[in-house]
């Protein structure tokens, strides 16, 4: 059904990149704010918008995203607080920084992908279940001003993360939390992921079925597959031929 196994009665679905272009502008909002923060530091190239984004901050809880990337870079900042001011050198602070762009962008207009819609719509009208599943504490906003809100049941985002203490992924309790909220077990679920860590995630969990989302070519569809993932798609309506 759908390109799905017989045996798959839900969908989880990750956002960026997967339903909307927003893994575009994250990556936009991602790459000035660490190109910003290492400007004048000796011997530090600029952030990488391919290697840079893929390896250490796609997918990820936002603070998660920050120490990663500065880690790779034999940076350390202390944490700071969720309210430290976007210009604050910690953690926290930088990553309230890349929210702000993030939100800028998101304010000037933002389309979900074509295809994504059309299998949201044959998804619903065939009655599988169907959720959000994102580390993005923005998920909301970006669904409801896409019109994406009236496809999707459940959502498990960066907000679920922080208030039930969830692992983000590669971990897989995210996805677990939005099967157990649709009331099926994770075999009985198909997970779509753009990202390494979000496919690692599937496969770790044991969902019936990982589909993996490349958007950006340059060899993600063979890391896609490495990961995990069990078919790989360039839009989710390449399923919907079959």
């Amino acid at each position: 059904m759908l390109g799905l196994p017989e045996h798959v009665t839900a969908c989880l679905f990750d956002l960026d990149g997967v339903l909307t272009p927003t893994a575009v502008i994250h990556n936009k909002a991602w790459t000035r704010t660490f190109d910003d923060f290492l400007r004048g530091r000796d011997g530090q190239r600029p952030f990488d918008p391919v290697e840079d984004y893929n390896d250490y901050v796609d997918g990820k809880p936002r603070e998660a995203g920050v120490r990663d990337f500065l880690a790779s870079r034999g940076i350390t900042l202390p944490e700071g607080t969720p309210d430290d001011p976007p210009d604050a050198p910690t953690v926290n602070g930088l990553g309230n920084r890349k929210n702000e762009l993030l939100l800028t962008l998101i304010e000037e207009g933002l389309e979900p992908y074509p295809g994504s819609v059309r299998y949201l719509e044959e998804a619903t009208r065939v009655g599988l279940r169907r959720a959000v599943v994102s580390s993005s504490a923005n998920t909301l906003q970006v669904v409801t001003s896409t019109g994406l809100d009236k496809y999707l049941e459940v959502r498990v985002d960066g907000s679920t993360i922080k208030e039930r203490g969830l692992r983000g992924k590669p971990a897989p309790d995210t996805f677990l939390a939005a099967a157990q909220e649709l009331g099926v077990t994770p075999e009985q679920a198909a997970v779509f992921e753009d990202a390494i860590s979000g496919v690692a995630a599937g496969k770790a969990g044991g969902f019936g079925f990982v589909v993996g989302v490349d958007r950006i070519g340059n060899g993600h569809a063979e890391d896609l597959r490495a990961a995990g993932a069990d078919v790989v798609v360039t839009d989710l309506d390449a399923l919907l031929e079959g």
